[in-house]
């Protein structure tokens, strides 16, 4: 889009256009935030441990904080917050020895983290 403007102008000019790029970006990486989220959870999901299921069946994202230019999701466990550390690392048992640990959630939350940054790269190139 060209406009003529007065080199007195052109500062202006210059910010608003930066502005306006500002905005669509960070909507742009607002909407990959929460695809990522998404990703995670749907990722722990289907490789938590099943014994009934409420436990992979009780993940969530949730919205933590926005503003104008970020957001903030956290994934978790709404009510089986209890087990995630013990099935993620392994714990004692009661009577001696140990169970072994089943990791699910690093491997989401690293799965997630790359599809984020492609996303982001994917929205401010194209």
């Amino acid at each position: 889009m060209a406009r003529n403007v007065s080199v007195n102008a052109l500062a202006d000019a210059i910010m608003d256009t930066l502005e306006e790029y500002a905005d669509l970006a960070a909507e742009d990486v607002k909407q990959a935030v929460r695809d990522a989220g998404d990703v995670v959870k749907d990722d722990i999901r289907s490789h938590a441990p099943k014994d009934t299921g409420d436990y992979a069946k009780s993940w969530a994202v949730k919205k933590m904080k926005e503003t104008s230019s970020s957001l903030t999701v956290a994934v978790h466990s709404r009510n089986r917050y209890q087990l995630a550390h013990l099935l993620e690392f392994g714990h004692a048992k009661r009577g001696g020895g140990r169970v072994a640990a089943r990791p699910h959630i690093a491997s989401a939350e690293q799965k997630g983290m790359e599809y984020l940054e492609e996303e982001i790269r994917k929205a401010l190139e194209g």
